[in-house]
């Protein structure tokens, strides 16, 4: 009899324990096929606590983009990216959302390639619109309007940010950009070593699509579609890339365009990538069901 009573007592406590612990936010990682790349690409995805148990529910989505020579995992298990969400929203500082990283990189070393924009041989560009975003809005439940879309991203992957911002203005709500690489001067741009040298072709895709010239040669119409972004620029004050992202603002302030700017201590670095979701994530939080007129 003891024993049972133990038994029920231990049994008891457990579903105390779960009932306390409830759902918890799952970070999965994913192929699928893109035939404009001829190649399967890898995401992960990050998924709040009500993500299971809401059936009903649809979320607001941020895509988080990487950096060089990373995949779509770094945020996620170098950034940790699903530890910061789910401490943010328990504090209220964050609202629930789908967080999703699409592979963009890997090691120059084994061959791959690197890079947010079409360029000859990787028309990555035209995979995101045509083939990601459209798979992964209609196979998860997502919101899926301009309202409740953010894009966001580091280095590599925080121009690919600013840049989808300027081009599909009709897509985002916010862009936050940390580290960005916002444009590369001629002078400094990477020379081929052999013909097809991807840092090469990777290089001259940033020049081709500077978000700093973009903002310098926007014309009424342009500068209307910008304004109704939120955006905001997070750069280290020892990071090699802080000049390109003065530039950045100095032409939307110059057009009078709205966008926060932040210079933190730190340099390129996980550490700085890392805090900045602290600010990255509330900023689109804050954003998400709101349109700009």
């Amino acid at each position: 009899m003891k024993r049972i009573t133990l038994l029920i007592v231990l049994l008891w406590q457990v579903c105390l324990a779960f009932a306390q612990w409830g759902p918890q936010s799952k970070v999965e990682s994913h192929t699928f096929h893109s035939k404009v790349l001829g190649s399967d690409r890898e995401y992960t995805i990050y998924f709040p606590k009500s993500y299971a148990v809401e059936q009903d529910r649809k979320y607001p989505i941020l895509y988080l983009l990487h950096g060089m020579s990373d995949t779509d995992k770094a945020w996620f298990w170098r950034g940790h990216a699903g530890e910061v969400m789910d401490q943010l929203v328990a504090s209220g500082e964050a609202v629930e959302m789908i967080i999703v990283s699409p592979n963009a990189g890997g090691s120059f070393d084994e061959g791959h390639w690197n890079g947010y924009f079409d360029m000859p041989g990787w028309k990555y560009e035209t995979f995101f619109y045509t083939e990601f975003l459209p798979y992964i809005e209609s196979t998860y439940r997502i919101i899926g309007d301009k309202a409740h879309r953010a894009v966001a991203g580091l280095s590599m992957g925080g121009g690919g940010a600013t840049s989808y911002g300027q081009k599909h203005t009709e897509l985002f709500s916010s862009v936050y950009a940390i580290s960005a690489l916002m444009t590369i001067p001629q002078r400094g741009a990477a020379q081929p070593s052999k013909p097809g040298d991807k840092l090469a072709i990777l290089t001259q895709s940033v020049i081709d699509n500077s978000c700093v010239k973009y903002v310098e040669e926007a014309d009424d119409e342009r500068k209307k579609q910008l304004r109704s972004v939120n955006w905001f620029v997070d750069c280290g004050d020892d990071d090699f890339l802080l000049d390109r992202n003065i530039e950045f603002f100095q032409a939307m302030r110059r057009l009078q365009i709205p966008c926060e700017f932040r210079v933190r201590d730190g340099g390129h670095t996980w550490e700085y990538f890392h805090s900045a979701l602290y600010t990255c994530l509330p900023f689109v939080s804050r954003n998400f069901g709101k349109v700009i007129p």
